[in-house]
């Protein structure tokens, strides 16, 4: 079965008419849709490291925050948005720019929970680097308490991961998050 089809019996499940000008086509662009919030799923770390990984000297923190993203909770598919802020301390190596980005990318494009999320791109980082710490953080909106159930419109919920020295060491996380305001 197509996911289109599935998109189908789903709206049609709400006793909408699928034949009504404004859903005629939308099974088709709702599987596309679909497939491209979980395009995650077809990606690998390796094609998005793409070999930019650079020796350095460098051993001061490294933060790039205010990261967006979007994701799908694996609990009701309903979207949160937010930001992610990532720090790591470089041990020999630095990872190029963008590909922080496209690592907290690739795996908010894939199912799951927050909490799961800081924790993958935290350990990823880590082991692609093999830096002294990294610390994550991820502040996000969740649809599924805002649009049903408690209807809290307001609230954000905020996750961390802090491995190496930003766990061991109280003034590297200080540091961390007085940079990162948070």
């Amino acid at each position: 079965m197509k996911t289109s089809d599935c998109y189908t019996q789903i709206i049609e499940s709400t006793g909408e008419d699928i034949s009504r000008p404004g859903l005629v086509d939308t099974p088709e662009r709702a599987a596309k849709a679909f497939e491209f919030l979980t395009n995650g799923y077809h990606q690998t770390l390796d094609d998005v490291i793409n070999d930019a990984l650079f020796p350095s000297e460098s051993s001061e923190m490294v933060i790039v925050k205010d990261i967006e993203l979007y994701s799908l909770c694996e609990h009701h598919l309903l979207p949160f948005i937010g930001k992610c802020h990532v720090a790591y301390i470089p041990n020999g190596k630095v990872l190029g720019l963008s590909k922080i980005a496209r690592i907290v990318d690739m795996f908010a494009r894939r199912l799951q929970i927050q909490e799961t999320l800081v924790s993958q791109v935290a350990k990823t980082i880590e082991d692609v680097t093999g830096a002294q710490g990294v610390a994550v953080i991820i502040e996000a909106k969740h649809m599924c308490m805002m649009m049903r159930g408690v209807e809290k419109q307001n609230s954000v919920m905020k996750t961390s991961a802090m491995l190496g020295s930003f766990r061991d060491n109280q003034a590297t996380r200080s540091e961390f998050l007085s940079l990162i305001n948070c």
